[in-house]
C-alpha cells in the first residue's frame, strides 16, 4: 500500500470509486476546518497536524479527499493520540503495513479525508512532507503528477489498487529528485507494489 493510499483501498473494506478533479481552492479551507476540530481533540498529544497528499499542493488535480498527518514526538505517545481521537469519533484501523503510521477512519458527517498518526521522522511522514514541498516547489512536475492522475483515474476508476500502483515510478522519481534516501525508496516499492 502506498503512503497516499487509505484504509478503503484494503481488500475486504468498501472501495470507494476513484474520482481524480482538478484543483479546488476550497481544499485548504476545508482542511483548515479540519485541523481545528482535529487540534482542540489532540492538543498536547501531537507535534503538527499538517495537510499533505495531492490536495495540499496548489494547482495539482487530485481525488477530493484531504489527507492529514498528525506528527507525533514518540511512538509511547500514540496511545494517547488514538484514545483522543476515538472521543470525537474516530476509529483506530491500525497501521496498515505502513510502520510508526496508524490510520483512521473519520466520522461520516465531516468531508472526506484520510487522517494518519506518524511518528516523527518515520519513513511514511518523511515521504508525505517530501512529496508535498517538492511538487508545490516544481509546478510543472505538479502538473504532470496531476496529468498521470487524471488518466489513471479515467482508467482505473472501479479499482483503487491499481490507480495507486500506477503512481508508483512517478512518486519514486518525485522521492528521488527529493533527495529520498534509497533505503526508504525500497520501503515505498514494496509497500505500494509488494516487490
Amino acid at each position: 500500500m502506498s503512503p497516499n493510499s487509505n484504509p478503503s483501498d484494503l481488500p475486504g473494506l468498501p472501495r470507494r470509486r476513484v474520482q481524480v478533479l482538478p484543483y479546488d481552492p476550497q481544499w485548504p479551507l476545508t482542511f483548515e476546518r479540519l485541523k481545528a476540530g482535529i487540534g482542540g481533540a489532540v492538543q498536547g498529544t501531537v507535534d503538527a497536524i499538517e495537510h499533505v497528499g495531492s490536495t495540499s499542493v496548489p494547482g495539482l488535480a487530485a481525488k477530493p479527499i484531504i489527507d492529514i498527518d498528525l506528527i507525533v514526538a514518540t511512538r509511547d505517545g500514540m496511545a494517547a493520540v488514538i484514545e483522543r481521537l476515538a472521543g470525537i469519533g474516530y476509529v483506530h484501523v491500525g497501521d496498515l503495513g505502513i510502520e510508526d503510521r496508524e490510520a483512521f477512519e473519520p466520522p461520516l458527517d465531516l468531508p472526506a479525508h484520510h487522517l494518519y498518526a506518524c511518528v516523527r521522522g518515520c519513513v511514511a511522514l518523511q515521504n508525505h512532507l517530501l512529496v508535498r514541498d517538492y511538487l508545490r516547489e516544481n509546478p510543472p512536475l505538479a502538473q504532470a503528477y496531476g496529468d498521470l492522475k487524471l488518466r489513471l483515474a479515467e482508467h482505473c476508476s472501479d479499482d483503487p489498487l491499481r490507480y495507486s500502483k500506477g503512481k508508483t515510478d512517478f512518486l519514486l522519481a518525485v522521492l528521488s529528485e527529493a533527495g529520498c534516501r534509497e533505503e526508504a525508496l525500497r520501503k515505498v516499492r514494496r509497500a505500494n507494489l509488494g516487490a
